[in-house]
């Protein structure tokens, strides 16, 4: 249903760059460059996860309350991203762990603030 999630950056080439190395560990490659946006995917058809200067000139922010889930094959695939996500500058918003029967997730923020986590079902 998702066909894309767009998070604003500040430092386009910055967020790319952190994009680049957090989403190559799960086989995603940029799909769509443009002046104020990069986005990356997995494959044609696939849903796309993108950075974007906004569009009206003004300062990218936070939206509070929002979040970007990012799906992976296992609990030991979250472990390993959340870390890779540290590892790149991102900040701990939650470690990984079961947080109700059947959902284990993790929680970080990037590099301008933006809130996402990793999850496995099952």
């Amino acid at each position: 249903m998702i066909g894309y999630v767009t998070l604003g950056t500040n430092d386009l080439a910055r967020a790319s760059a952190y994009y680049d190395a957090l989403l190559g560990e799960l086989g995603a490659k940029r799909s769509l460059e443009l002046e104020r946006l990069v986005a990356w995917s997995t494959g044609a058809g696939s849903p796309m996860l993108g950075v974007i200067r906004p569009f009206d000139g003004k300062p990218a922010s936070v939206g509070n309350g929002a979040m970007v889930g990012l799906y992976v094959d296992s609990h030991a695939k979250v472990d390993a991203m959340y870390a890779k996500a540290l590892q790149l500058g991102g900040t701990d918003e939650g470690a990984p762990g079961e947080r109700m029967p059947g959902f284990y997730a993790a929680y970080f923020r990037d590099l301008d603030g933006n809130k996402l986590n990793f999850f496995h079902m099952g």
